[in-house]
């Protein structure tokens, strides 16, 4: 048990270079369902992607160290309240999910994954952190891993090309890609990319990325 729980830790510095695999995408294979992920390197990706999610899925990206304690206040107020109606984990929490635990909520998955998202963001580089969210993240409801899968279901083209529309499509559908489409998008996800477009637009992010922060 204590060398499961240790592995990812030896792990994430591995990561540094290569083309990780998720544990969603493994179970997926061991079950016989269809995966289809092309690594796309991260300066290969048209800008208006990584723009895009990091305004739809979490904004501090650039200046928090793994976790937003803001935003998981924010939440935990909102509980208290009575209103869960955001979550409040980062795309560093939701890579160290994604690569080492598993899918849906438990306390236990959280426990894991708060020290695993601050050594993750301790031993890779922001931008390492997103180019290996953004190839294994679902993008698409059968299979498709990765915004060169994602880019090719919805759009028909490689990711290196997206327009800011399609790329805020593509950041609108993360939370649910089964149920939300970027290839047909109803009324609440055209929404969703509108705000997260002009947000991308308006973040400073160009200012963010030359900070010595691995970009």
């Amino acid at each position: 048990m204590l060398a499961l729980l240790l592995l990812p830790y030896l792990l994430a510095p591995l990561y540094r270079v290569g083309h990780p695999y998720s544990a969603l995408m493994a179970w997926r294979r061991m079950a016989g369902a269809p995966v289809s992920r092309q690594w796309i390197d991260f300066r290969a990706i048209s800008p208006f992607l990584p723009r895009s999610v990091v305004a739809s899925e979490d904004a501090r990206f650039c200046s928090h160290h793994g976790i937003d304690w803001d935003a998981l206040r924010d939440v935990i107020d909102d509980a208290e309240d009575g209103e869960v109606a955001r979550g409040g984990s980062t795309i560093t929490q939701q890579v160290a999910k994604n690569l080492f635990l598993w899918p849906g909520r438990s306390v236990v998955r959280k426990a894991l994954e708060f020290p695993l998202a601050l050594w993750i963001d301790l031993v890779l580089s922001k931008q390492r952190i997103l180019e290996i969210y953004l190839n294994i993240a679902e993008m698409g409801p059968s299979g498709q891993f990765g915004a060169e899968a994602g880019a090719a279901y919805a759009f028909g083209r490689p990711a290196t090309s997206l327009s800011p529309r399609e790329a805020a499509l593509l950041a609108a559908i993360l939370p649910n890609p089964v149920k939300r489409s970027a290839r047909n998008p109803g009324p609440g996800v055209r929404r969703l990319a509108g705000i997260y477009m002009a947000r991308a637009q308006a973040s400073g992010m160009s200012r963010c990325w030359s900070e010595n922060r691995g970009f």
